[in-house]
């Protein structure tokens, strides 16, 4: 066994670790090791060249929170969104920066495609309410308008349909309902949760949709009118006259559901659930200052309180 011994000529400071070269001879540790000394000072320069600058440690660290918010959001954020995340987080940092940073390291969000028209089945004996928003859907304040559709889903025993209904001002979704079956009754479903999640405060809100027969139907006119809203509707076929809802889809279905297989409606219902609390929760909107739908309306409660 090698016994190891402090030369007579070193003296170290009770509690202090001093650096090999302080506390043992070079040329001592080099023998007794049975290693040469140019190996030994080889070995110093290749630590000195891996330890980081500051400037380097802060990529490093920037690196890792980029990926951590980017796992976080499901894969589906962008720099913009990342850029948001990490200023909350109190860095201060650029949006060039985190997107220079992401292409080097091969992380990009997802970009939904443009949503193409689908011709809604429209009731040839039905009366349309006027179109009260032109397009408008944005008026400044929380409950002028709410936009509703209704998008086809499948799983593995059978298909399924969501209609949900979402504030054209803070981009909440208000309310959702999702059926076997297509029809009026998932509307007005999704209209009493609606209603429920403002309190009934809702009177002169305009409800504006597509003309589908889900929408003109009477139960469908019945239930707004039991709660005070103004129903109105777009042109058919004229994807631009309700573009919010089909952008909700759009969302959901290229950032959540096309890239997921759902054996079971009771999956498909779980996984709905789960995107539509993170849309509302933490999904950044650059429409609202790039915060989430929650977190705005906060904001506005602050605002006037």
């Amino acid at each position: 066994m090698v016994k190891y011994a402090c030369p007579e000529n070193i003296t170290e400071t009770a509690g202090t670790a001093l650096p090999e070269g302080q506390r043992f001879s070079i040329p001592r540790m080099a023998r007794l090791l049975k290693v040469s000394k140019a190996g030994y000072y080889a070995y110093v320069k290749r630590r000195a060249r891996t330890v980081l600058t500051d400037r380097q440690q802060r990529r490093a660290d920037l690196e890792t929170k980029i990926l951590t918010v980017h796992r976080d959001s499901h894969g589906t954020y962008g720099s913009p969104r990342i850029t948001g995340e990490l200023r909350d987080q109190g860095m201060r940092v650029s949006a060039n920066t985190v997107a220079k940073i992401m292409a080097e390291i091969g992380v990009e969000g997802i970009s939904p495609r443009t949503f193409k028209v689908k011709t809604t089945v429209q009731d040839p004996d039905a009366s349309f309410p006027p179109d009260r928003v032109a397009r408008r859907f944005d008026q400044g304040r929380p409950d002028a308008v709410w936009t509703t559709d209704i998008t086809y889903l499948t799983c593995g025993e059978g298909d399924m349909f969501l209609c949900a209904i979402r504030d054209g001002h803070t981009r909440k979704v208000l309310a959702y309902s999702l059926a076997d079956h297509i029809g009026a009754d998932m509307v007005t479903e999704a209209i009493d949760a609606a209603v429920a999640a403002r309190g009934g405060h809702c009177r002169g809100t305009i409800l504006h949709s597509d003309r589908g027969g889900e929408f003109t139907a009477h139960l469908t006119a019945r239930a707004c009118f039991r709660h005070g809203l103004l129903r109105s509707m777009g042109a058919t076929g004229i994807c631009w006259d309700n573009s919010p809802a089909e952008s909700l889809w759009s969302s959901f279905k290229h950032e959540h559901y096309y890239r997921h297989a759902f054996a079971t409606k009771a999956e498909l219902v779980a996984s709905v659930d789960m995107w539509m609390s993170f849309y509302n929760t933490t999904r950044r909107h650059s429409a609202i200052g790039n915060q989430s739908p929650d977190s705005y309306e906060r904001s506005l409660s602050a605002a006037v309180a």
